[in-house]
């Protein structure tokens, strides 16, 4: 009943039902149901008020609304835009210099926001009719913009980081304790800030050889550089467009890998340092004040009453057997660990295809993680190979999300079928980079030591 009951969650999810009200909503029918039978013990929704508290008052899961706060902030103060009409003035005289100055933008902006729709559409909106008025390739074009776009889940302050961070500390003292620890590690946010750091920067890296590697092979693709219609560039200028972001980043990224600040603080002060950048360029009016808290306040309450629906599920998964069978079937895995990860990063994958990555981390990563963990896995490194893979999902044809936003601002002037085509080389090179984290773990793990000692 248990596989049962995560089968039909996948299926109703399918036909377009909230994802928050079909996990709490089916869970509780089929707990309904096997008590009915015996198979359920209707009490263990005593444990619920608490599991809610426990959410609601959790300091960790504070840092989201701040994070999505700083980053709502910064889309509407325009520096986005600021940004990669800056960088495209400075790089555009040089070929592909646009997609350069795309690359650039994309990280500076996962790393000051950590919002793919927003990054997606942004890019989209400003970069790709110039792109194409240039006569750079619409297929390279739209993929390069949305893999760009995905770096905001796995360069930090990355949203989807801080949400499994909260899971993977719950899950490695779960496993801590099965192994008769009792007095067990924990794995922070910040670990996992540090841990994504090095593999994030190389995937820009990865991009940008790439790009090279095509620049030299079809120089075709991008098209005719014309000098003319661009604006002078100045220092002034390139500091005034780079340095609030950099700012913003250093005070918030650098606060928490430092252990000055929790996660929760830094978002804090990256919430209050977004505000001084839009009055600082005078882009805050009461009215996009107002839309920036209205957005907030549903991008946080969706968070969480999915947590909420996701609890009532992991709640009814547990009372079914379900840990027990998911814990056997890893153990007879053939491979041993390698083969239950293997397992594990197709069905994320897999399941990347018709889920978001909030819903993957509160009901997948749950069920799985402790028993991964159990089995001797290092948290950070596991942590990064989640995000990653989670980063590839929203890419892969043909239901990566980051598609889905770049079609909806493309019009008429790139087809679904350019966008798909583009977008398979950058899909490559992200499989290319977990190939990388798996084979030398060390890339995810060697910062944290350095800073933490773990």
């Amino acid at each position: 009943m248990a596989l049962l009951l995560f089968a039909i969650i996948c299926l109703v999810l399918m036909l377009g039902y909230p994802v928050a009200l079909t996990l709490g909503g089916v869970a509780f029918l089929f707990a309904v149901v096997a008590s009915f039978f015996g198979a359920f013990d209707m009490g263990l929704f005593g444990l619920l008020p608490n599991r809610i508290y426990g959410i609601i008052n959790n300091d960790i899961l504070m840092a989201v609304p701040l994070f999505v706060f700083m980053g709502v902030v910064l889309e509407k103060s325009r520096i986005a835009e600021q940004l990669l009409t800056t960088m495209s003035d400075l790089f555009g005289r040089l070929r592909g210099g646009l997609i350069f100055s795309v690359f650039l933008v994309g990280m500076l902006l996962a790393a000051s926001t950590g919002i793919v729709g927003a990054t997606v559409v942004t890019m989209g909106l400003m970069s790709l009719p110039t792109l194409l008025k240039r006569g750079y390739s619409p297929e390279f074009s739209a993929g390069a913009i949305c893999a760009t776009g995905t770096l905001g889940q796995i360069i930090p302050p990355s949203i989807a980081l801080v949400l499994l961070g909260d899971v993977l500390s719950n899950a490695y003292q779960q496993a801590q304790l099965k192994m008769g620890i009792f007095n067990p590690k924990s794995v922070s946010v910040g670990d996992l800030f540090a841990g994504a750091l090095i593999p994030g920067l190389l995937l820009v890296l990865l991009y940008v050889l790439y790009t090279l590697f095509r620049l030299w092979r079809h120089p075709e693709d991008f098209g005719d550089e014309v000098a003319e219609d661009r604006e002078p560039i100045s220092i002034s200028r390139v500091i005034s467009a780079l340095l609030p972001p950099l700012l913003l980043i250093l005070l918030v990224l650098g606060s928490i890998l430092t252990g000055i600040a929790t996660p929760t603080e830094a978002a804090s002060v990256g919430a209050a340092g977004a505000l001084f950048i839009a009055i600082g360029k005078r882009q805050l009016s009461m009215l996009a004040l107002k839309e920036v808290m209205q957005s907030t306040v549903k991008i946080t309450s969706m968070v969480f009453l999915i947590l909420i629906g996701a609890s009532v599920f992991s709640l009814v998964f547990r009372g079914l057997g379900g840990e027990e069978l998911i814990h056997e079937l890893f153990m007879s895995m053939p491979g041993g660990v390698v083969g239950a990860m293997l397992l594990v990063m197709a069905v994320i994958f897999l399941l990347g295809f018709i889920l978001d990555f909030i819903e993957i981390t509160f009901v997948v990563v749950p069920l799985v993680a402790p028993i991964l963990l159990a089995m001797g896995l290092d948290p950070v490194w596991l942590g990064i190979m989640i995000a990653m893979n989670l980063q590839t999902s929203f890419l892969t044809p043909p239901f990566g999300f980051a598609l889905f936003y770049l079609r909806g601002v493309t019009g008429d002037t790139v087809s679904s079928g350019q966008i798909y085509r583009g977008v398979i080389p950058f899909v490559v090179l992200q499989l290319v980079m977990l190939l990388l984290l798996s084979l030398w773990p060390g890339l995810a793990t060697w910062l944290p030591s350095v800073l933490y000692g773990n």
